[in-house]
Parts: C-alpha cells; sequence; structure tokens
C-alpha cells in the first residue's frame, strides 16, 4: 500500500526535517507530520515502534505530538514503515534564539533548561539503546568514554597522534567525573535548539522533536546537547539555573558533567567529518578540546 495514495492529502518535505524523510501532511484542512522509516537504523526494523513509544512515555511531561498512526513496512509493496504525528505549534528555536535579546535568552533558556531537567529525571534500570515498542534496553557495547574513544579514533580522520593521544586522556578524566553520578536516566541525546518548537512570544516550548537518537544514558547528555553550540552567557546562565532548580546541581559542577557527558556525542559525529557541516564542526570542536584538555573548549 502507498502510505501516500490518500486523495486529498498533499505533503511537502518538512524544514528541518531528519534526513529528508519527514513531511507535513495537509488533508481537510488539518495538518500532521508524517515521518517514513526507509533508511537503516541501530533500531532496525523497530525504528518507528520506539519512536511512537518514547513519545507516548513522555507526553504529559514534556510537550511531544499525538501519536496519531502507527504503520509497519509492508514488505510486499515495499511501502516502508511511517509514524504520524500531530503537527505542534512554534518556531525552531534555532531560528529564534538569534532573535532574542538577553531577556529572551533568559526566558528560553529557562524554559529548554526545564525541559533537560524534567528528561534527567526520568529513571532507566541500566544504560544502552531502545530496541523495540517495549522500550526494552540493549546495553551498549562500548563502556564509559574511554572504550568509546578507542572504538572510534581509527576513524578520526586526519587527526594527529598528539591529538589522540590529548583525547584519550580527557577522555579518562571525563570519564571520572561522570562516574560520580551513580544513575541512568532517559536521554534524548539530540536535544538543541533545531529540535525544540518554542512559542515566540512566551518563549515557552511547545514542541520537543526528532527522538530517533534516545536512549537511556547518563543524566548530564542533554544538558551537554543543549549547551554544545548556544554559548550565549545569558542563555548558559539560565539553562542551568533551571537545572539546578531540579537537580540541585550546583551550576559549575552541573557544566563540568554536561560538558563530558557530550563528549559522546561530539565523538559520533567527528568521525562522521566531512559528511556534514555538523559532523564537521563537530570534529573541529572535539580537536579543540582534545588540544587544549579542556571540555569548555571551542575551536
Amino acid at each position: 500500500m502507498d502510505p501516500f495514495s490518500d486523495a486529498g492529502m498533499s505533503l511537502r518535505p518538512l524544514e528541518g526535517g531528519w534526513s529528508g524523510e519527514t513531511f507535513l501532511a495537509e488533508a481537510g484542512g488539518e495538518r500532521s507530520v508524517v515521518r517514513i522509516y526507509s533508511r537503516p537504523s541501530d533500531r532496525g526494523d523497530a525504528a518507528h515502534e520506539v519512536d511512537a513509544a518514547l513519545l507516548r512515555l513522555v507526553r504529559g511531561l514534556v510537550p511531544v505530538p499525538r501519536v496519531l498512526e502507527v504503520r509497519r513496512a509492508d514488505a510486499a509493496s515495499g511501502a516502508p514503515a511511517l509514524l504520524v504525528t500531530e503537527h505542534l505549534p512554534g518556531t525552531r528555536g534555532d531560528l529564534l534564539l538569534a532573535t532574542l535579546d538577553e531577556d529572551g535568552l533568559r526566558r528560553a533558556g529557562a524554559a529548554t533548561g526545564r525541559i533537560a531537567a524534567t528528561l534527567a529525571g526520568m529513571p532507566q534500570l541500566r544504560a544502552g539503546s531502545f530496541v523495540d515498542g517495549d522500550l526494552t534496553v540493549r546495553p551498549f557495547e562500548a563502556d564509559g568514554l574511554p572504550a568509546w574513544v578507542e572504538d572510534a579514533q581509527a576513524r578520526l580522520r586526519g587527526w594527529s597522534a598528539a591529538e589522540l593521544t590529548g583525547l584519550r586522556r580527557v577522555a579518562e578524566d571525563a570519564q571520572a567525573l561522570l562516574d560520580t553520578v551513580e544513575r541512568v536516566s532517559l536521554a534524548h541525546s539530540d536535544l538543541n535548539s533545531k529540535n525544540l518548537l518554542l512559542d515566540p512570544v512566551s518563549l515557552r516550548v511547545t514542541g520537543v522533536l526528532d527522538w530517533e537518537y534516545a536512549h537511556a544514558g547518563h543524566p548530564f547528555t542533554d544538558l551537554g546537547n543543549l549547551l554544545r553550540l548556544d554559548r550565549h552567557p545569558a542563555y548558559v546562565e539560565a539553562v542551568l539555573g533551571a537545572w539546578t532548580e531540579r537537580h540541585e546541581t550546583p551550576p559549575d559542577r552541573a557544566l563540568d558533567l554536561a560538558r563530558s557527558a557530550d563528549l559522546v556525542a561530539l565523538l559520533h559525529l567527528a568521525v562522521r567529518a566531512g559528511e556534514n557541516p555538523v559532523a564537521t564542526a563537530a570534529d573541529r570542536q572535539l580537536r579543540a578540546v582534545a588540544t587544549t584538555g579542556d571540555v569548555h573548549a571551542v575551536p
């Protein structure tokens, strides 16, 4: 069955949508979002079921769209699996933050910080990937940052021996800090401004999008992602303020933990440097961290 064959329905790629597989659908004056699953995923054939289960899990705690339909792939016709959700209002955070003054950045930072704090308060029993619609967790193959570095270093293109040595040292120090936090939580793992919708007037978060990298992991993962690129002092201070209200971690320590937790994501991106601007930027940032030995370093 062709999932786009309904009469009277129009589809167009959703700006900022994941890998060209997300579409805005309009039919009868109603809007929805259609995500197709035609590309390979670490979640295998269950990727659409995992995404739907995550949206249902967090709905009511953070703003996510209602799941309208989940459809399995049809091997006979070749139709891919798909997930249909409601269309949420709001402006993408990466577009909005650039227009805000300091007061606006503080308000937006407080709103996004509360989202990260809420997700970090959702406990999981063990770290790993979600592999099915029941959100069964499969443990990660690599255990800790040093192991991630060991696994990925051969794929870091053009890195010098000195840079790799520096990265290994940073990974060891960062892991020692991360190990002081013993619990595991839900991690969106791509919680940055481009995946957040905000009301342009109130600056409240109206949508948390794109859950394809979500997993059970370190509670500071999302805070690190949120603060990776958006580093205006007023915004950072407000994000950390909202976090510490919920988790009572001193701001400086929370930022150290966040930057350390974000090294895993930077590493995963850096091995794909040259494929897209985000991966190339991550490679530059990770090199700066490795060269200086400082998890807060920027290129």
